[in-house]
């Protein structure tokens, strides 16, 4: 752990609801955001997710799968996932999630026309935006939890 936490008390409360009031709550929001309000389909907003969690090295990101109405993504999504190129478990719309979250997270300046041509023929604006906004929660929070040593510890509300 990387930052100082008061004995008894509960290191994620204590960090994202605590520490920075102005700031944690409403980053803790954002977080959740991005789960409760997305209209992304469940495998496209997975392969986003965990290549972001591949990148950032968090192990809560790492363990945790998205369940909608029941349903999680196989135990060897996460496999494909890091193979993204070259797997045969993806359809275009996955496969270029993963691509994005790649890219956006370690060459965003690298994102070329030929790109968004692909990006566009396959998601509508609005969907791109969503999957942008969602991939910038991904990599600012998960990457906050790893750095300050906070993700062994992490656990979602409700959860």
């Amino acid at each position: 752990m990387n930052v100082d936490i008061p004995e008894g008390r509960n290191a994620i409360e204590y960090v994202w609801g605590e520490m920075v009031p102005g700031i944690g709550p409403a980053a803790a929001n954002f977080s959740l955001s991005v789960y409760a309000h997305t209209t992304l389909g469940l495998r496209e907003f997975e392969a986003a997710r965990l290549r972001i969690a591949q990148i950032n090295g968090c192990l809560f990101c790492l363990d945790w799968r998205t369940e909608r109405e029941g349903l999680k993504v196989e135990e060897e999504f996460a496999d494909a996932v890091a193979e993204w190129r070259t797997t045969d478990a993806f359809d275009e719309r996955t496969r270029l999630a993963a691509e994005y979250a790649e890219r956006y997270a370690l060459d965003h300046h690298g994102l070329d026309e030929q790109f968004w041509d692909r990006m566009t023929a396959h998601y509508s604006q609005t969907e791109i935006v969503e999957l942008t906004m969602s991939l910038g929660s991904w990599l600012a929070f998960g990457r906050l939890n790893r750095v300050l040593g906070l993700d062994a510890l992490c656990v979602l509300p409700g959860h």
